[in-house]
């Protein structure tokens, strides 16, 4: 079936979000990834068709590992050309402790971002990106301008290339294909900090440089972790504790964190359109879900007992996506925000301009639902 559904979500206030949104949502029965990525994207080509006089190829699918490793997103701008290199082999024997320290370390990442045509980049220019990516976590942002590559060394201009031997220098950026009027960015650190630092850097420098190839880069991105790890080591739901994994409840209890869901996003020009998965239909699985993520036999009782004892009796494998109606809208016209979209939009507070909300509740109202107010305690 289909609905169109109002959602009201706690959401961050950027130009693609807004706390109340329109979704186009579609639940299946009986069909499997596939059968939906197939109804789905056929769909958004044939309204890109009719509308725009757009015609899109078949959408590439990406794993979701490939798409954090290649360009430090869950949700890639194909438009864009650059992509983020892994380059930790290179420097872990270096004396330099900043790239070696997370070189040697598992958790950590080491990557490069060649920009074409960069090195005529001025300092200032260097210092603002290096303060954009402190949004994400980053620590800095080292950088070696390409200048002239037959020169050895003495053509590279860095603070960074004298701590690294000229072979290990060569070895990387011949892996980022550096050529002369480059620069190179560099992100060490936790994975997570390096992947979506220089992801968002990425973007940032395709839309300011202008190097966009292309005007639609739809694809699927699919393949992604059940779980992700907290900062205490213990598991929580990537997407939510009813996704169902591609392995039997014994493998992924087993190994729950190398554990593949059976999710899938549709991303168009580097914005999420829809996402969704294939959702949980036994009891053993679920419970299995459960027990890794640390609710007990009696909190599963207390919270989701009817959804286990419905379960207990069957229910057929079933799944959906829903899509967002007003980012689809946005995306279409070429809007900058999606409350040039929407009637009457939430402001950058959250507020209602037409209704003043939030605001006071009238006192009768609140005795009607039986509701009373307390006051927050005042820190002293």
């Amino acid at each position: 079936y289909y609905q169109n559904a109002k959602s009201f979500r706690d959401e961050d206030l950027r130009a693609e979000r807004q706390p109340e949104f329109t979704q186009i949502d579609i639940e299946t029965s009986f069909l499997d990834e596939s059968d939906i990525i197939g109804i789905t994207e056929g769909m958004v080509r044939k309204l890109f068709k009719e509308v725009l006089g757009v015609e899109f190829g078949e959408f590439p699918h990406m794993p979701f590992e490939e798409a954090m490793r290649r360009y430090g997103s869950d949700k890639p701008d194909l438009r864009i050309p650059m992509e983020l290199v892994d380059v930790e082999d290179q420097l872990k024997d270096v004396e330099f402790k900043v790239f070696a320290g997370p070189a040697n370390d598992p958790k950590c990442r080491v990557a490069a971002l060649r920009v074409p045509g960069g090195a005529s980049m001025p300092r200032k220019q260097i210092d603002d990106y290096t303060k954009f990516v402190g949004i994400y976590g980053a620590k800095g942002l080292a950088y070696i301008k390409v200048n002239e590559r037959a020169k050895g060394v003495e053509g590279l201009q860095s603070p960074i290339v004298k701590n690294i031997p000229e072979a290990n220098l060569n070895a990387i950026l011949d892996r980022v294909g550096a050529v002369d009027g480059d620069i190179v960015f560099f992100g060490a650190d936790k994975a997570k900090i390096v992947s979506e630092a220089l992801g968002a850097l990425r973007i940032k420098l395709g839309h300011d440089l202008n190097l966009l190839t292309c005007e639609w880069a739809p694809m699927w991105v699919v393949d992604f972790p059940m779980f992700e790890e907290n900062d205490d080591g213990s598991l929580s739901a990537l997407h939510h504790p009813f996704t169902a994994p591609k392995c039997s409840p014994e493998e992924l209890e087993a190994n729950p964190a190398g554990a593949l869901s059976r999710a899938y996003d549709m991303v168009l020009n580097g914005t999420e359109l829809g996402g969704g998965s294939i959702r949980i239909h036994r009891k053993d699985m679920q419970q299995t879900v459960f027990r890794i993520l640390g609710i007990d036999e009696a909190e599963q009782n207390e919270k989701f007992g009817f959804l286990l004892d419905a379960l207990k009796y069957g229910a057929p494998p079933h799944g959906g996506l829903a899509f967002g109606l007003d980012r689809l809208v946005m995306l279409m016209t070429g809007a900058q925000s999606i409350r040039e979209v929407i009637a009457f939009p939430k402001t950058q507070s959250a507020a209602d301009v037409m209704t003043q909300a939030p605001g006071a509740v009238d006192a009768k109202a609140l005795r009607e639902l039986h509701i009373r107010l307390r006051e927050q305690p005042k820190a002293e």
